[in-house]
């Protein structure tokens, strides 16, 4: 009988257990796609509790405990931190076979060295021992990261930020590498035109300039670009609905620009096309820095109108048609000779294969899977999720290409999904291998492994010479 995350956890045949352990399980992490906060780097944080490391930030926890019927007083309201880390536990027996009791155990176990399982008997004990070491020096921020091998970390920045904390961790130089995300996404918003023209004014005033005009808008997007640049930033990345590649012309950008600016809210026409002009023009940008653009594409977010917060947790997946806009907006882009390196992603499984065939469209020497499928996302970031991407990626393209694994999320006990997509990958690739379906040369396939994990993506971003 197995034992509950023993050391073959989800390797399910004896090649599965020499790829991960021989190969895979020591391997650094890229982290090139992540929401950690990145002042909590600079000063080396260290965390008051258990519940400030753990469920501050994180809508993953917050979601599984409303649907445990928890109060929100104790996901986003002001309970004690010791209140709603018991919340918490009470949810976790709650949340079998949903990803969070895998991710919930292997934190306690890789960070902790606890085996005990979380539930409302063992929630004061297990926060006590945690709240106790986290308070050392040996569990700051930078040390967790250090302790799961992370090399390098991609946050995600509006272009208004000052970078100031990703300058002072630059400037100290050390083995850990921090540099920025471009996500320019508010600069497109126009449906709300007096959120956008708020944004608009402080983005004007990060670059120094009087915007007015859509000339202006992409002149302040640019100085930003090219002062992210500078910070190291070597990534873009947007979150929309889906890509758009609508037949736009200048005098349509001016018009719906103006009447924008003038407060005056547009159709939903005038708002494709705005996208289409200004996602375009980002993407010139990025392939003349020599960046990689990211898309994370078919979420419905924010869909719980009595919510006090936004982005706290009322988002699902949404089923946009996708296929069109997709393949016009990278076609308008590589006619141009302006494509850069592409990953697309979608909450949305049943655009699996969608995704993964489109990429094929447009990968050319000298860049391995220059467009690629991303990693499973969000919603999918679990076992069934994960092999079914790495299933289409495979299918439809070159897996031994694929860049990997990313976490996506705000907390820094977050590192074993790493692992976790490793141990599923291993299994997928060694149990064909017991098969036979794969031949048994196991030093090959640990090198795929390896490359997979780390290396492809240290390649396919450049983070090489960091």
């Amino acid at each position: 009988m197995r034992r509950f995350l023993d050391r073959n956890f989800l390797l399910r045949s004896p090649a599965a257990e020499v790829l991960y352990h021989e190969f895979a399980a020591e391997m650094p992490i890229i982290d090139y796609h992540c929401h950690l906060p990145v002042e909590d780097i600079a000063d080396d944080r260290r965390f008051e509790n258990l519940t400030q490391a753990w469920l501050e930030g994180d809508h993953y926890k917050w979601r599984a405990m409303r649907m445990n019927g928890i109060e929100e007083h104790y996901c986003t309201g002001s309970a004690a931190d010791r209140n709603k880390f018991d919340a918490w536990a009470r949810t976790v027996p709650h949340t079998i076979m949903n990803p969070l009791y895998h991710w919930t155990h292997l934190e306690l176990r890789r960070y902790f060295g606890i085996e005990d399982i979380l539930d409302s008997d063992s929630s004061e004990r297990i926060f006590g021992r945690c709240t106790e070491l986290l308070r050392t020096p040996d569990y700051s921020c930078r040390a967790l990261l250090e302790r799961m091998k992370v090399r390098v970390v991609c946050t995600t920045n509006d272009p208004i930020e000052d970078l100031s904390a990703h300058t002072a961790i630059a400037e100290e130089g050390g083995g850990l590498v921090v540099v920025p995300g471009f996500r320019a996404d508010r600069a497109s918003q126009i449906a709300d035109p007096g959120t956008w023209r708020t944004y608009v004014s402080a983005l004007g005033e990060a670059a120094n300039l009087d915007i007015t005009s859509p000339d202006n808008l992409l002149e302040a997007l640019q100085v930003r670009h090219d002062f992210f640049a500078e910070c190291g930033c070597m990534v873009s990345d947007h979150g929309e609905e889906q890509l758009y590649a609508e037949n736009y012309k200048r005098a349509d950008i001016q018009r719906i620009f103006a009447a924008t600016l003038r407060g005056i809210a547009p159709p939903e026409s005038d708002v494709r096309l705005f996208k289409s002009w200004l996602l375009y023009e980002l993407a010139k940008m990025d392939h003349a820095a020599e960046w990689t653009q990211q898309f994370h594409l078919s979420a419905l977010r924010n869909n719980n109108s009595r919510a006090l917060k936004v982005d706290s947790g009322y988002d699902s997946i949404g089923d946009f048609a996708i296929a069109t806009g997709v393949a016009n907006f990278l076609d308008r882009l590589n006619a141009s000779g302006q494509l850069a390196r592409t990953i697309l992603y979608s909450v949305n499984p049943a655009h699996n294969e969608v995704l993964a065939s489109t990429c094929g469209n447009f990968c050319e020497h000298p860049t391995p899977a220059k467009v690629q499928f991303g990693t499973a996302w969000w919603f999918m970031d679990q076992i069934d999720g994960m092999e079914r991407q790495l299933t289409a990626f495979a299918n439809m393209g070159l897996l031994s290409h694929f860049v990997g694994m990313l976490t996506d999320s705000r907390s820094f006990l977050s590192f074993p999904r790493h692992e976790y997509f490793r141990r599923i990958l291993c299994n997928m690739i060694g149990t064909q291998v017991d098969r036979g379906e794969i031949p048994r040369d196991l030093d090959w396939l640990g090198k795929v492994v390896q490359n997979i994990c780390y290396t492809n993506a240290r390649e396919f971003f450049r983070f090489r010479d960091q």
